[in-house]
């Protein structure tokens, strides 16, 4: 029963990962923000000081522009979320994310990020999850600048998506390190 869950899972992240939306529609949310570690890090780390960095071959191999930063020879699941959300572009790293691209939402990942923003030492600097949303909080200012009215900015986020994908690291990289 266990293996059979176990399988079940792989073929629905494959089909995740490959299935290419055939419909082309609107865009369904007005910007999707990601938080998260290396399985979702567009760039972030790439002007840290850090061993934990994909900017170079053969990361990227895939992709369309090269390495990128991100830890896979492609796109990363939240590539692919915002493909299938509608976005036309790469939602872009907090690292260069500017002016009206905010609108469209930022990725806030770091490779090697933790929840605890004491884990992870060992690998360099690093962008924590409470570095993460100091970062929102200061593109959710941006925005607001950007609309001039409170209100407008609410209504505006309200509509919006995030995700979150963190936590392997702080387990991992601290429980089996001595």
């Amino acid at each position: 029963m266990e293996r059979g869950l176990k399988m079940w899972y792989v073929t629905c992240i494959l089909l995740l990962t490959y299935v290419q939306s055939p419909v082309h529609g609107e865009q369904q949310v007005p910007c999707y923000f990601i938080f998260g570690d290396s399985l979702v890090d567009n760039g972030n780390n790439n002007g840290l000081a850090t061993r934990a960095k994909a900017n170079f071959s053969p990361y990227g191999i895939d992709f369309p522009y090269g390495p990128t930063g991100r830890f896979c020879n492609g796109r990363t699941m939240a590539d692919i979320i915002a493909k299938l959300l509608g976005f036309e572009n790469y939602v872009p790293s907090f690292a260069i994310a500017s002016g009206q691209d905010i609108l469209k939402g930022v990725n806030y990942a770091s490779t090697a990020a933790r929840i605890r923003s004491e884990s992870g030492q060992q690998m360099g600097a690093r962008i924590s999850m409470d570095a993460q949303l100091g970062n929102h909080l200061t593109t959710v200012s941006r925005i607001a600048a950007i609309f001039r009215d409170n209100n407008a900015t609410g209504n505006y986020l309200s509509k919006s998506i995030c995700s979150v994908g963190m936590g392997n690291n702080d387990y991992s990289n601290n429980y089996f390190m001595p």
